[in-house]
């Protein structure tokens, strides 16, 4: 079987432009632009030159305690209302300018709410040009005579630049040149008025050591972050009548010139470095090139007008400045041909779209949606801010979500160690921008904690210095050295004419040989001058050689004992470096210690307190728990003490009852067996035994102030009104000749509130048991009643009780509890026992009595 193939793991890449031990945290500033009316309330105050402190409007909710709440935010420099535009970038872009010479990158961007003055800062206006020419203008007055003709350096699409000989770029000038519309700007075009006075600097300024050596180009390119995609403001679109035109707010136009361009793609070249892949790169030669390079971007800017600002951004826009810097060769005539000779320095320009709340600048439309894309991409800058911050506070390894939006994605090289990162935080003082000015505070606050790798210094070319002026310099000495000679022939005596027209001529030769005898005589004295010159200059050369030998020995013997103090001091460093090495290691132990007692501290301090609160809730159970046993204990008392109460008075009741009937028999007993027996009475009626019994009753009640019984026959009350009959399923028919009826009564098993709600009287049919083993029947009557709530109440007011017996059992009981009389005798004692065999209907002090309420549909409790 086939290995599977793994993938080649990538080689870590060394940035060039890194150094891991080295750090510098984003330079923060902060600018306060002044208020648009003298009258208007302010909301944030200048302390110093690092401090602002922002105050809470009037119209704003007051803090917890109920005063005015006061932060103040540190910055690394602040700028009040009164800051000019070269005091600006004095201390804040002059130093990446000189960065960006000598050979590194730089990132500098504005940011703050719409209207708090970004795009002044940056651009500027008449007669205050901004950062941005101000920075063109540094960077040409120093290297204006260093400059490389144009296209010797020629841009590709892979992030990187190529060099061209002499005659390869004069070849692309004339190209160029010939072209009926050159791309290229030319520095015989006149200025435009628009911006004659943006770059009109009146200061000048120019960078420190700047490398005589190299060759300088410089290139520009501007592009916009617009709704997470970006164009090139610089690509040239050409008319096309049959693609739809569009203005620069994305809105349908007729009998326009402008079609939307294609929208660019990152990508990453073979440093890692992310770059717009087909961005126009234009080369520029001097301030007024370049800015009539970022005039014509800034035309196709989208800009629109808000409720909050007039000319609001709605993009993020990027200038870039790219310097490509190139050594001469060894006789400084040439440039060097040599790719990787090359340096490419790049200064961003960001000026970001200002925060916005939609609710306060009333967007609607495509404005609502460009203030979204807007806010987001502004929110992930801040969510990698974070990040970053938290990574190098706790020592983290969490991802930077840099993809998440194309600003941040653009600019991660920066993060990571490719070059200084500089902010200018604006805010307008306004107390209707406090809460957006607050957010931006927080922003910056958080911004200025991120560090970032500090880049390398430039490589140092192996050439000689110097190689730029050594052959303008080279034709001084032989000049100097003509003129001399010139000198010294003029010193001697002029040679008479040598020309002899006459044979006997005797004069001309000997005044040739008069005058050459002169010369050779002053020629003699000069030697012998040169001679004695050249020995005493000698001589001072020998005493000049004593001198500086004796001085060099004096300096090697004090460079000798400074190497000894050096290396002793050297010593003496590398032991307290290991002292310190020791007792960091030391400290660091010591902190882990201290941090593992301090996470033990904290993990009892959660266990106690948690054993306190569990503590805590036990004892409030308990209390809970006695005072609701102590209440059960004493209802339950006060019930059983009722219920005693109440047992008690029925048996009480049921006693003397019991014991008055029994002495009414006695009386009726006593009174039959005193009669005369003459003949055999008839059975008299019940209610005449009731009339005799009363009448023969002489003994008291025993109930005191019972109310004397009233007599009632029965369904007597059922006339006249509606009944409910409720006879439970549970009864058994006694089949008895006296049956219990009551006319026009609904007749139910189960009472509900329907049969309640159509009568006003009720009877339920209860039987149980006797003692002798007989059925009793109980009718309990009560009254119906409406509730409150829409219900029906019965309130109970009488029993009826109903009692079958037999008459054999009273006669065997009779007569099994006296002896055997006559006839006679034996009827009377069953006429008198079945006189007093009579319904007692039972009132007060029996279990049912009017106290017992009972309701057709009760309410159930809750558990």
């Amino acid at each position: 079987m086939k290995p599977a193939r793994t993938k080649t793991p990538r080689k870590p890449v060394v940035k060039k432009g890194s150094q891991t031990n080295l750090k510098d945290p984003v330079g923060v500033y902060c600018r306060v632009r002044p208020l648009s009316f003298p009258d208007q309330e302010c909301c944030i105050e200048v302390i110093n030159n690092t401090t602002v402190q922002l105050h809470t409007p009037e119209g704003y909710r007051l803090n917890r305690n109920g005063d005015y709440k006061e932060i103040q935010y540190s910055f690394k420099r602040v700028f009040g209302p009164h800051t000019t535009q070269k005091e600006l970038f004095d201390v804040v872009a002059n130093p990446l300018v000189d960065d960006l010479i000598h050979g590194k990158n730089g990132l500098l961007f504005t940011y703050g709410v719409t209207g708090s003055g970004k795009t002044h800062t940056m651009t500027g206006s008449l007669g205050a040009g901004g950062l941005l020419p101000r920075c063109l203008d540094m960077i040409f007055n120093s290297i204006g005579s260093f400059q490389a003709k144009r296209y010797v350096f020629k841009s590709n699409d892979r992030n990187s630049m190529d060099i061209q000989c002499e005659v390869d770029a004069l070849l692309e000038r004339q190209r160029r040149e010939a072209m009926p519309n050159p791309k290229t700007p030319s520095g015989k075009r006149q200025i435009d008025p628009e911006f004659a006075d943006m770059i009109n600097v009146q200061e000048f300024c120019k960078a420190e050591e700047v490398d005589e050596d190299s060759v300088y180009g410089v290139f520009v390119s501007y592009i916009e972050i617009y709704n997470n995609y970006i164009y090139d403001l610089l690509e040239e679109v050409t008319f096309d009548p049959i693609k739809p035109k569009w203005n620069s707010c994305s809105t349908p136009m007729r009998n326009a010139d402008f079609v939307p361009p294609q929208s660019k793609v990152l990508r990453e070249d073979k440093n890692h470095n992310m770059y717009v892949a087909g961005c126009t790169e234009v080369e520029v030669k001097s301030i007024e090139e370049a800015f009539d390079v970022f005039w014509r971007g800034q035309k196709k800017r989208r800009i629109a007008n808000t409720h909050l600002n007039r000319e609001s951004s709605r993009s993020h826009s990027v200038f870039n400045i790219k310097l490509v810097q190139a050594p001469l060769d060894a006789t400084g005539d040439n440039v060097l041909q040599e790719k990787e000779q090359i340096t490419i320095s790049q200064l961003s320009l960001v000026d970001l779209a200002g925060s916005e709340r939609t609710n306060r600048t009333k967007a609607e439309g495509n404005r609502l949606r460009e203030a979204g894309n807007i806010n987001q991409s502004l929110m992930t800058l801040r969510t990698c801010m974070e990040v970053l911050r938290e990574n190098q506070m706790y020592g983290t390894n969490k991802m930077v979500p840099y993809r998440d939006s194309k600003l941040t994605h653009l600019f991660k090289n920066y993060f990571d160690g490719e070059g200084k990162v500089r902010m200018i935080v604006c805010v307008n003082p306004k107390a209707e921008d406090y809460e957006e000015s607050l957010q931006v505070m927080r922003f910056a606050e958080v911004t200025q904690e991120v560090e970032v790798a500090r880049p390398a210094d430039k490589a140092i070319c192996g050439l000689t210095p110097g190689r730029r002026y050594r052959n303008h310099a080279r034709a001084g000495p032989v000049g100097d050295e003509l003129l001399v000679t010139e000198v010294v022939l003029q010193s001697f005596p002029p040679l008479p004419s040598c020309e002899i027209l006459d044979i006997n001529d005797e004069q001309t030769l000997p005044r040739l040989i008069e005058a050459l005898e002169k010369r050779h005589l002053l020629r003699q004295t000069m030697i012998d001058e040169f001679n004695k010159q050249s020995v005493t200059f000698k001589a001072m050369l020998q005493e000049f050689d004593s001198g500086a030998l004796n001085k060099e020995n004096y300096i090697q013997g004090k460079l000798n004992e400074k190497e000894k103090v050096i290396s002793g001091q050297k010593l003496e460093i590398e032991r307290l470096e290991k002292k310190n090495k020791t007792l960091e290691y030391k400290i660091e132990i010591l902190e882990k210690t201290t941090t593992i007692f301090e996470e033990d501290k904290r993990s009892l301090q959660h266990e106690l307190e948690a054993q306190n609160q569990k503590l805590q809730r036990q004892f409030s159970d308990k209390r809970r728990l006695e005072a609701r046993l102590q209440d059960m204990v004493t209802e339950t008392t006060m019930k059983w003490e009722k219920e005693c109460e109440r047992r008690v008075a029925a048996k009480q009741l049921e006693m003397q009852n019991k014991l008055w009937v029994k002495d009414e028999k006695l009386k009726q007993l006593k009174a039959i067996v005193t009669e005369p027996k003459t003949e055999k009475p008839e059975r008299p009626s019940r209610e005449r035994d009731r009339e005799k019994a009363t009448q023969r009753s002489v003994s008291p009640s025993p109930v005191p102030n019972a109310p004397p019984l009233r007599l009632r026959h029965r369904r007597s009350r059922s006339a006249g009104d509606r009944w409910v009959d409720h006879k439970p399923a549970s009864n058994v028919q006694t089949e008895t000749v006296m049956q219990p009826h009551v006319p026009h009564a609904i007749t139910v098993s189960v009472p509900n509130e329907k049969a309640l709600a159509k009568c006003e009287k009720y009877m339920l049919t209860h039987q149980e048991l006797a003692s002798d083993g007989e059925i009793e029947t109980k009718l309990i009557k009560g009254d119906v009643y409406k509730t409150r709530g829409g219900g029906q109440s019965v309130q109970f007011t009488d029993i009826e009780t109903l009692k079958q017996e037999s008459p054999t059992s009273r006669k065997r009981r009779s007569s099994s509890a006296a002896p055997a009389q006559p006839d006679g005798a034996e009827s009377e004692w069953t006429d008198v026992e079945t006189r007093c065999s009579m319904a007692v209907e039972m009132r007060a002090g029996s279990q049912l009595g009017p106290g017992y309420q009972h309701h057709a549909q009760p309410k159930r409790k809750k558990p």
